[in-house]
């Protein structure tokens, strides 16, 4: 199958917007870095969400960029739960109390949040719930977790604190795949885990995947999924490789990917999507795949991604206000990411925003725009209009034009009330969701330099 466009398809991951390569130093801007009981004063603090970071792993997989460094020597995972503690007593003091502050959603990410031994993991869930506030049991919680740090031990503590997902990334079954990677795992610890997992009463699993390895075909792609579905997972993701500055495999790469390997991509992605289609799940997003008859996680269902605040903590977490995006420096090279943990663990006083991104309108209704649309069931327009006070296509006019001409929107979900991608827009998010970014983010992406 052949590109039906020029645009390639996978030029990045929008996870968030704006990205932290947006993020500058707060100090040296209009305001200084700003007292966090000042930037939460008059926000909304009835359905928050809280994440907290653990940035440590046993290894560093060949794709990640992700902030993490490997092993924590020195009794390095006391001083950095000190640490999270401190900043999370400073975090619900700038709360305050003149409102109700609740938590409609929790999570623990990295990272590996299971490379924490079970008393550590018992000592994170303290920290969200005595000093934060937030009542595990009654939210939904996903934890992330490994094959190799997936222990019975561990995952009981998990259940036992209220988490209702469990997230394990496996990328790939098959051995050659997994070391071409540069993600050393033996398909029996894989198993081990999955098998653990399901042991315990935790009612949603996760499975994430990878595809466009190097020597992956499309039949070592259907073995991975039929592997991962005999565990019946509630949620799939299937993710694209992406070879990035600083990483083993981008340390390995001969160059930029090219126009072969993007097919390779959008067909494995294509036969992924199909073959999950066929086995009884629903598509949620590019990336995700929900089973049809998997349970809903039970809990507050007023959280919106789009419109309510969130509460990171941790030297990798960030928060988000209605008007600051803020957080803690970011690096990929190991020396730097050690070099920011050790300073994470020596501060005192939380109680300000050190790095981050202001945003105005334009930038809310990008923000808007890009977290509905990328979801496979749209978004509503009225519900947009209602926010701002206009139309997407008043506000998006060549953007939604271009798209259209490329045939990524659906066209009949106007008469639905709906913004919706069509099968070909979601293939192509990777390339759609970047070209929302607002101009000034993207001169900040484009001067930051990699460390």
């Amino acid at each position: 199958m052949t590109l039906t466009h020029t645009v390639r398809p996978y030029e990045s991951y929008v996870y968030a917007y704006p990205h932290k390569t947006a993020y500058r130093p707060l100090a040296g801007q209009p305001g200084g870095r700003p007292a966090l009981s000042e930037l939460w004063a008059g926000e909304r603090k009835d359905a928050l969400s809280l994440y907290l970071h653990i940035p440590f792993c046993e290894v560093r997989c060949g794709f990640c960029n992700l902030f993490t460094r490997i092993g924590a020597p020195d009794e390095l995972t006391s001083r950095y739960l000190d640490a999270l503690d401190r900043q999370a007593s400073a975090v619900r003091d700038a709360l305050g109390d003149g409102e109700p502050v609740r938590f409609a959603a929790a999570a623990f990410g990295g990272g590996t949040p299971t490379f924490l031994t079970a008393g550590e993991l018992e000592r994170l869930c303290d920290i969200a719930e005595k000093r934060m506030g937030a009542d595990l049991r009654s939210v939904p919680l996903s934890v992330e977790t490994s094959p190799s740090t997936a222990t019975a031990d561990r995952l009981a503590v998990l259940a036992e604190r209220g988490t209702t997902r469990i997230s394990i990334g496996v990328q790939s079954f098959v051995e050659a795949e997994a070391r071409a990677a540069v993600r050393p795992q033996h398909a029996a610890d894989v198993e081990r885990a999955l098998g653990l997992i399901r042991d315990t009463s935790i009612p949603v699993l996760n499975i994430d995947l990878i595809y466009g390895i190097a020597g992956q075909t499309e039949r070592t792609w259907r073995a991975s999924l039929d592997a991962a579905l005999r565990w019946r997972p509630e949620e799939l993701y299937l993710y694209p490789l992406y070879v990035r500055p600083l990483t083993a495999l981008g340390r390995l790469s001969a160059g930029e990917a090219d126009a072969a390997w993007d097919e390779q991509r959008l067909r494995l992605y294509r036969a992924g999507r199909d073959h999950l289609l066929a086995h009884g799940y629903e598509q949620v997003s590019m990336r995700m795949f929900r089973r049809a008859d998997a349970p809903r996680a039970e809990g507050p269902d007023d959280h919106a991604c789009q419109t309510d605040g969130m509460i990171g903590l941790g030297c990798g977490a960030r928060s988000y206000t209605s008007r600051l995006h803020y957080s803690f420096d970011y690096a990929v090279r190991m020396g730097e990411v050690r070099g920011i943990i050790d300073a994470y663990t020596a501060t005192v006083d939380f109680s300000r925003a050190e790095v981050g991104w202001y945003t105005d309108g334009e930038e809310t209704r990008r923000r808007h725009l890009l977290q509905s649309v990328l979801q496979a069931g749209g978004m509503p327009v009225d519900g947009y209009r209602e926010r701002f006070g206009t139309s997407p296509y008043e506000d998006f006019p060549e953007e939604l034009a271009r798209f259209e001409a490329r045939g990524w929107l659906d066209l009949q979900a106007p008469a639905e009330g709906l913004l919706r991608l069509s099968p070909e827009g979601l293939a192509y998010s990777d390339a759609l969701g970047p070209e929302l970014f607002s101009p000034a983010v993207r001169a900040a992406m484009a001067a930051y330099e990699l460390k």
